[in-house]
């Protein structure tokens, strides 16, 4: 099943079923406080000296997006509705989870100096909506989820959008499974130097003992920068999946969001956590347009807050996203290229099978723990043959103890 990650939750406006919360109306005026610590967080105010966006392109593959937003007015392009046919004729598209991420991404804002409503991260940049998915409540989506027809609408949804001429594409949607069509389309963006973003998944509250959260796709595909969320404390948050996928994190609990119809809204999930990365991904293109996606990634790391003991972790990766660090590690980089050549390199649309890869050339070797392994190595040697030797002796003196010579 294809789903958005996770189903916002609406704080003002009609409601929408048993998924809400509690939540008191929220109102343009307060939201922009209620922005205020996703805004300290990524020290956007500091990236914003440097650049807001102008002429970077964020596709947002999801549900859809409103284009009449006040907080949206001229920044959105509708483009291609791959959903086509599951809705019944006449059924016009939510557009929910869609309008939420792009605010998230490029909201402008409104009234007098854009002072009221949601700012995105990069309130300057531009958005192609690209359907690939339906919301819960509309009648198409049992549908669209079981037939076979809508199986790769991720696939050419990045196709799409990378034809289009787009510089990131926001992925706020998980799937269980993964196929060749995803991973290939997945390459061809990379190949074309557009950036994914993808959330890690909601999992992670549901793993059952184990010491992993699922995988989810397209997030753990080769070259997609993975999202995991954190609260308010830059934790992982209880529902981030957290495994080995997880490149970065971002805050993921109540977090504002624009909805249709000029509503406001306010959920939590590795969906928005993925929207704000993709912000600051569009941050970085449009002040370095030509970065390859591995060193755009690169930038997120070295640029990344609150670090996990020993550099990485599973819950949280490299770190809390920095759009300010993140862009001035981008401006160290930008003289470099990363890209890999050789007979050696794997196509990562087809899979690794029969040493068909070659050999792993060491890059970095740290001779201090190898020395300090071998030395253990070596201990414990020592101590299995110690071992050995008071068994045998034990053995001989009980074999004698029992010879017929002493008896």
């Amino acid at each position: 099943m294809l789903r958005g990650v996770p189903r916002p939750v609406l704080a003002a406006g009609a409601a929408v079923g048993a998924l809400l919360l509690g939540a008191p109306p929220a109102y343009p005026d307060d939201v922009r406080s209620g922005q205020r610590q996703v805004i300290e967080t990524l020290e956007l105010q500091q990236a914003w000296r440097v650049t807001k966006g102008a002429g970077a392109t964020v596709a947002v593959l999801d549900s859809g997006v409103d284009p009449g937003h006040r907080d949206l007015t001229g920044s959105v392009r509708t483009g291609k509705d791959f959903t086509a046919g599951a809705n019944p004729p006449g059924v016009p598209p939510r557009r929910l989870h869609g309008t939420y991420m792009a605010s998230l991404i490029a909201g402008h804002g409104h009234g007098p100096a854009g002072k009221q409503g949601i700012i995105g991260v990069a309130p300057e940049a531009d958005v192609l909506s690209v359907r690939v998915i339906l919301e819960d409540e509309e009648p198409g989506f049992l549908k669209f989820n079981t037939a076979e027809r809508f199986e790769d609408v991720v696939a050419r949804g990045i196709r799409y959008a990378v034809d289009e001429g787009v510089d990131v594409i926001n992925l706020s949607i998980s799937k269980e499974l993964a196929t060749a069509k995803e991973r290939a389309a997945v390459r061809y963006a990379i190949s074309k130097g557009v950036v994914l973003v993808a959330a890690a998944g909601n999992e992670g509250d549901r793993t059952l003992g184990r010491d992993y959260a699922p995988y989810s796709y397209p997030a753990a595909f080769p070259g997609v920068v993975a999202v995991g969320a954190t609260d308010r404390r830059l934790r992982r948050a209880g529902f981030s999946n957290w495994n080995p996928s997880v490149q970065v994190a971002a805050p993921g609990v109540d977090i504002m969001g624009a909805g249709p119809g000029d509503e406001y809204w306010v959920g939590r999930g590795t969906s928005q956590a993925t929207a704000l990365v993709s912000g600051v991904v569009a941050l970085i293109k449009a002040r370095h347009p030509r970065m390859s996606p591995p060193l755009v990634a690169q930038a997120l790391t070295a640029g990344a807050l609150d670090r996990p003991p020993g550099g990485y972790d599973t819950s949280t990766g490299f770190g809390v996203v920095s759009a300010a660090r993140a862009l001035a590690a981008a401006d160290r980089l930008a003289g470099h290229t990363a890209v890999a050549t050789g007979a050696a390199v794997q196509d990562p649309g087809r899979p690794l099978a029969g040493g068909r890869a070659g050999p792993v050339k060491v890059v970095v070797r740290d001779d201090r723990r190898v020395a300090v392994s071998a030395a253990i190595a070596t201990a414990a040697g020592a101590g299995a043959l110690a071992s050995l030797g008071v068994i045998f002796t034990l053995v001989r003196r009980v074999r004698r103890a029992h010879s017929p010579q002493d008896a």
